[in-house]
């Protein structure tokens, strides 16, 4: 399979407990960005877990080369899935081993990116720091710690324990080169850390990306939404940071109009949606999750798409369902904060519908047009792929990706 050099053209190492084959999303995301490191010229090698993130009793091999990239797998004990105890030993493992693993190595890379899974992965900045004090770090925050537990009501806000987590992960902030955030809210409650990080905003980017919106598959739709005049579709995961009370509502409220919602959902909160059915709720339909292989024909076959959010969860995690929607060409249906990021992005570029107290009154109007007007929902429709070939895609972001890390490479030798 041939032999890397890693000094030769800037080496990056990548540390993330999930990785190829894995099929878990942020895994997806991180094998993209490997693939987009190398093709734009630099060496990337990973350290991850020999575990898969569903079924723990899958096991990957110790190394490989998969497309250029070398990946070494740490083994890790099978822990119990779900138990609290299991995941502190992960955490404290895996920030372990990837200590050990750059304290040890002779051919040390010029960046590291670690990310957040598990938490407080970005922990590692700081240990590595005591043998290597020129290391350079950047971190992808896909959520934050301890705030997520202060949100998903784990850690009561200023306890005793909270106050610890964030006194722990405040010299490894302080650690961290580039702090590659998802977004102006994040960035406000990273900063609160007191960190001198160079700072990005670097979006997770849609797993599917169509060249052109597509035309709905009259089986499919048909198969979610019956002969709606206009379908809404909630396709993902569904935790504890999302929210259908307003969904619910605002599709009570169209019953009569032949406006049909629909949820393709999985997660931890996914049977109170279900449970929360009423015999009357004849417009709203809960239907399987789609493959992978299926997703793009999917999303494709509804005209709006729901995303949510908890205020108690802003600026701690981004749907990244919000990317996907646009790719796909379908403008969003957001519930959340009027301040988060994404709200403020629907603004910005029109791509959909902030739902809240203030337009909730307005909003049920506005479908009732779209369904009356297809040439309107699809100036929208290519407004929304507009923006994401713009300002989202793969390519667009692994492009800043590329130049926030150049900054960062030594002189060339």
């Amino acid at each position: 399979m041939g032999t890397l050099h890693p000094a030769s053209r800037g080496y990056v190492a990548i540390l993330y407990q999930f990785f190829h084959p894995d099929d878990v999303v942020s895994a997806r995301h991180y094998a993209d960005l490997a693939e987009g490191l190398r093709d734009r010229g630099l060496d990337v090698q990973v350290w991850t877990s020999n575990r898969a993130c569903h079924d723990g009793s899958v096991r990957y091999p110790r190394n490989e080369i998969w497309r250029g990239i070398r990946i070494h797998r740490i083994w890790k004990p099978g822990f119990k899935s779900g138990s609290s105890m299991g995941r502190a030993i992960s955490i404290v493992w895996m920030i372990a081993a990837w200590t050990m693993a750059l304290w040890r190595r002779h051919d040390y890379p010029d960046v590291v990116i670690v990310g957040t899974d598990p938490p407080l992965s970005a922990l590692t900045a700081w240990t590595v720091h005591l043998l290597r004090p020129n290391a350079r770090f950047a971190h992808w925050c896909f959520d934050l710690y301890p705030e997520a537990a202060v949100a998903d009501g784990m850690l009561s806000p200023n306890s005793r324990l909270e106050r610890f987590f964030r006194r722990l992960v405040r010299p490894a902030y302080r650690n961290i080169s580039l702090m590659a955030d998802l977004g102006a809210c994040m960035r406000k409650r990273l900063e609160a850390y007191g960190h001198c990080a160079s700072k990005a905003t670097l979006v997770p980017w849609a797993l599917v990306e169509p060249e052109n919106p597509r035309t709905p598959d009259p089986a499919i739709r048909a198969k979610l939404f019956g002969d709606a005049t206009l379908g809404l579709l909630y396709s993902g995961n569904f935790g504890r940071a999302h929210s259908y009370e307003a969904f619910f509502e605002l599709a009570r409220s169209l019953k009569s109009d032949n406006i049909a919602f629909a949820f393709a959902i999985r997660g931890n909160r996914a049977d109170l949606v279900r449970q929360s059915m009423r015999p009357d709720d004849t417009n709203i339909w809960i239907v399987d999750f789609a493959s992978e292989a299926e997703l793009e024909a999917r999303l494709s076959a509804a005209d709006i798409h729901l995303v949510s959010l908890r205020p108690e969860w802003n600026g701690v995690v981004v749907p990244s369902k919000f990317f996907g929607s646009l790719a796909a060409g379908r403008p969003i249906l957001f519930a959340g904060p009027a301040d988060s990021d994404i709200a403020g992005w629907i603004r910005e570029h029109q791509v959909g519908w902030v739902l809240n107290a203030d337009s909730k009154e307005a909003i049920p109007g506005e479908l009732r047009a779209l369904a009356a007007s297809k040439d309107c929902l699809k100036e929208m429709q290519d407004r929304c792929h507009r923006t994401y070939q713009k300002h989202f895609s793969k390519k667009v972001v692994l492009d800043q990706w590329d130049e926030a890390l150049r900054r960062l490479l030594p002189a060339p030798r």
